[in-house]
C-alpha cells in the first residue's frame, strides 16, 4: 500500500533480479490495486483485537494478490523499510522475516566465496 503523501522511490532503483522492470511511462504505484481500496484495510487502527487484525490483513492480502505491481510494492516496503501496514502482500512482521533472511543470505555469500575448495 502506498500513501500519496509519502516520497516515492523509482522502480529503477529496485534490483532487476528481484522485480521485473515496468514500463517507464509512469510510476509503479499508479497501477496499484490498493489505490481503489480504503487505506484502513492496509493499516491497523490502534488497539485492534487480534482476530480483527488477522481478518483485515487477510482481506488486504487478497487485494495485493490481484495487484499487477505487487512485487514492486513489496520491494519498496523492504527497501524503505516500511514499518507498518500490509505492503506487497506482506505484513510488517512478515517483511521483518524476509529482511532477516536476506541479511543472513548476504552475510553467507562472502563466507562461501572465501572457503577453500575441498579436494
Amino acid at each position: 500500500m502506498l500513501l500519496p503523501q509519502q516520497p516515492l522511490q523509482a522502480a529503477a532503483a529496485v534490483p532487476s533480479q528481484r522485480v521485473p522492470s515496468r514500463d517507464e511511462a509512469g510510476p509503479w504505484h499508479a497501477e496499484a490495486a490498493c489505490r481503489r481500496d480504503e487505506a484502513g484495510l492496509f493499516f491497523a487502527p490502534s488497539k485492534e483485537p487480534t482476530a480483527a487484525r488477522l481478518a483485515r490483513e487477510e482481506a488486504a492480502k487478497r487485494v495485493c494478490a490481484r495487484c499487477p505491481v505487487m512485487l514492486e510494492c513489496r520491494e519498496h516496503a523492504l527497501l524503505q523499510p516500511e514499518p507498518y501496514g500490509v505492503w506487497g502482500g506482506l505484513t510488517a512482521a512478515e517483511r521483518r522475516v524476509v529482511l532477516t533472511r536476506r541479511r543472513r543470505r548476504e552475510a553467507d555469500i562472502p563466507r562461501q566465496t572465501r572457503m577453500p575448495a575441498a579436494g
